[in-house]
């Protein structure tokens, strides 16, 4: 039997006293959407940084198809086929959305001494499928500062996809938007993840995102996972109720419009 895609044993990060993650086990198949959610300061950012490199956990382990990547820098994570979106987008405004992702691409490479004047001429046709795959191959030649932020989170989606990770790992990939981008952004995100067979990590504190698009949900809470499990599980989960009532948010049989909880 194959390891999973993803796999975090006992990850484990304190500073000082204060234990941000608590011996943190969870897995991700390939082509699976797995969202962690938990009020503030739940740990889902020390989590994640340690799963790409930024932080190094006290403890635990973090392995990508069986190889163990445990506290190996962002650049050679990344290398490894983990890639990650941010909450608040990062381009190049005075760059067209082509050239862009071609610096993403040209990064893969190893050839950044390209971007000295020969970058135009430089995996052209590769940064225009990219464009197209995400919706973006109308505006391939727009300066991203001309982008509404919507447009820009797809640009960073492209961006992300550039050195064709495995893993990707995407931070409130949704805020920011309105309602109707929130739901092409994750169907776009599910549709390829599950053509690519790309699994996927995501925070999120639109409890509609999670719901409707999530395979699976962890819930945090003060550094620990207190529910695992299908988002119609989570919604009816006692914990998970009574850590997120005390947020203000109400769980119905059915996502609660607009309904919120803080991450």
């Amino acid at each position: 039997m194959s390891p999973p895609l993803l796999a975090v044993e006992h990850l484990s990060k304190a500073y000082g006293g204060v234990h941000a993650v608590q011996d943190v086990s969870f897995t991700l198949a390939a082509g699976e959407l797995l969202a962690m959610i938990g009020p503030n300061g739940a740990g889902k950012s020390t989590c994640f940084n340690m799963l790409n490199g930024q932080v190094a956990p006290d403890a635990g382990q973090v392995a990508i198809s069986g190889r163990d990547v445990t506290g190996l820098p962002p650049r050679q994570v990344a290398r490894l086929g983990i890639g990650r979106t941010f909450q608040i987008t990062a381009t190049f405004p005075s760059m067209t959305v082509r050239e862009n992702v071609q610096v993403a691409l040209l990064a893969g490479a190893g050839r950044m001494n390209r971007l000295a004047g020969h970058a135009g001429a430089s995996f052209v046709a590769e940064a225009d499928e990219l464009c197209r795959l995400v919706g973006m191959g109308h505006a391939a030649g727009r300066p991203a500062g001309e982008l509404a932020y919507g447009d820009l989170k797809r640009l960073e989606l492209a961006v992300a996809l550039a050195n064709k990770p495995v893993l990707l790992l995407m931070d409130e990939p949704t805020a920011g938007m309105a309602p109707a981008e929130r739901v092409e952004m994750m169907r776009l995100t599910a549709d390829i993840a599950r053509e690519s067979s790309l699994g996927v990590l995501f925070t999120e504190h639109d409890m509609d995102v999670v719901f409707e698009h999530a395979d699976r949900v962890i819930v945090l809470d003060r550094g620990r996972i207190i529910a695992e499990g299908t988002p119609a599980a989570i919604r009816e989960n006692p914990a998970v109720r009574a850590t997120y009532l005390g947020e203000g948010l109400t769980f119905g049989h059915a996502p609660a419009a607009g309904a919120r909880a803080h991450a």
